[in-house]
């Protein structure tokens, strides 16, 4: 029998109006935001749904805001009886996947998503810094490049031939040279606020961290597996997402692991298709789908393959 693998997005799949059928399909996608706006005292659905797209875009909103839209479609996708056999997520998206294997509750994920948010603002405005994605180079190149530079370090393997890649502005622009030169077929700036995952963005560990040793934790069940460790992780979460700030997101690598492992179908719960697309070239026999909006559900409640037999 075929094992499932959710996997969550991180920043990057956020859009100006996401949600908004579910909102109008779902009370599940509708409670979703309504606690949320609780616990953080503003109207995350009027931003998802109406913007601007530069509130929606700053981290401390996005990661909030994709915690939410992720986790409503999962309990959408667990009120109809969605079977699974384990979790994970890119970056951010490991905090959806701790809620959706029971090892953290939402309000609490809600709490530390944002705090992270915060903090890792703060250290990027201490620390000034971008990432640009290499796209035409083997990992291991990009990896050599990398460990030859200062102040640049790798931030996302997020498939053969394109990794992410942390630092300094005039490292960057070092590394784009050296890159290009050593046949890079493009080195693309990001639009991001600062150099995630790296070291820095360090100063945000020890408040992020604080806020992690104040929560409970739970075994996960279904299994729980890290980006970040590479491994199925069952408890020290405060210091695997400590970590998780400052090292690279591994998600070629997750993928490679998984499959290997016998986990031959994925499923993306959330907003937008970026970890499909990856995964298809990470691993092309795989069966991938996933769980967007309404006409992405409707067409997984027609698949008996996802769903707990009655």
């Amino acid at each position: 029998m075929s094992k499932l693998a959710l996997m969550f997005p991180g920043q990057g799949s956020q859009a100006v109006g996401m949600g908004c059928d579910l909102c109008a399909a779902y009370p599940q996608m509708r409670d979703s935001y309504a606690e949320a706006s609780d616990v953080l005292d503003f109207d995350l659905e009027q931003v998802c749904a109406m913007g601007p797209a530069e509130t929606l875009a700053r981290t401390d909103v996005t990661q909030p805001a994709l915690l939410v839209n992720s986790i409503g479609i999962f309990r959408i996708l667990a009120d109809a009886g969605l079977r699974f056999d384990v979790a994970f997520g890119h970056s951010l998206g490991e905090y959806s996947a701790l809620v959706a294997t029971g090892a953290l509750s939402f309000d609490d994920a809600l709490r530390l998503v944002r705090r992270r948010g915060q903090e890792m603002l703060r250290a990027a405005a201490a620390n000034p810094g971008g990432m640009a994605a290499v796209i035409g180079l083997p990992d291991e190149k990009v990896a050599e490049l990398v460990t030859a530079g200062d102040g640049v370090w790798p931030a996302n393997f997020n498939s053969p031939g394109q990794v992410v890649v942390s630092g300094t502005k005039a490292a960057l622009d070092d590394l784009a040279a050296r890159a290009t030169g050593a046949g890079a077929r493009r080195v693309i700036p990001l639009a991001v606020s600062g150099a995630f995952h790296s070291p820095l963005i360090a100063a945000a560990q020890a408040p992020l961290r604080a806020e992690l040793e104040a929560t409970e934790w739970h075994t996960p069940d279904p299994a729980f597996f890290s980006v970040c460790s590479l491994a199925f992780e069952t408890g020290d979460f405060v210091e695997l997402l400590s970590r998780q700030l400052v090292s690279p997101v591994q998600f070629t690598q997750s993928v490679k692991t998984l499959y290997a492992a016998g986990y031959d179908a994925f499923l993306e719960v959330g907003p937008g298709s970026v970890l499909s697309g990856l995964v298809r070239r990470i691993s092309p026999e795989a069966t991938v789908a996933r769980a967007t909006d309404a006409d992405t559900i409707g067409e997984l409640r027609e698949d008996p393959r996802y769903w707990e037999v009655a």
